[in-house]
């Protein structure tokens, strides 16, 4: 096992507050239920639903804008190119995930990352409405 340097430390740390936000917002996302014409609808039966935004204390991002795309059961989003580097989280529903390399599946409580210039496509697999709820990363 490696030791942990200084700079090793303050990385985790910075990580690890920057991201617990993500959690309580995670958490509430499960109370609120989404009318059929929330938010802006960008593929059939999926919709971006702005929740809010905030400065960053990473300093590689000024700011961090959360948002849920909520999608109907079985909806799809086709590939998108994506515009900033996003931290997700699944909050309802379960989704397949393609990537241009690989594709995997996730429930509630998944977390993965898409990268900015890389595009991503998703699709609920549940009978249920499923909810993305991002974390995007808006470069300083």
């Amino acid at each position: 096992m490696k030791t942990m340097n200084r700079r090793s430390a303050i990385a985790l740390g910075v990580t690890a507050a920057a991201v617990a936000p993500l959690f309580t917002l995670a958490a509430s996302a499960k109370a609120k239920e989404y009318g059929p014409t929330e938010g802006k609808e960008i593929a059939p039966g999926v919709r971006v639903v702005e929740v809010g935004t905030g400065n960053s204390d990473i300093p590689a991002y000024k700011s961090i804008s959360i948002v849920d795309v909520v999608f109907q059961p079985g909806a799809h989003a086709p590939a998108m190119m994506m515009d900033n580097d996003m931290v997700c989280t699944i909050t309802a529903g379960a989704f397949t995930i393609k990537k241009a390399d690989k594709e995997f599946k996730l429930e509630e409580g998944g977390i993965y990352t898409c990268t900015k210039g890389k595009t991503d496509e998703a699709t609920n697999t549940s009978k249920v409405v499923g909810i993305h709820r991002i974390a995007v990363l808006i470069p300083a």
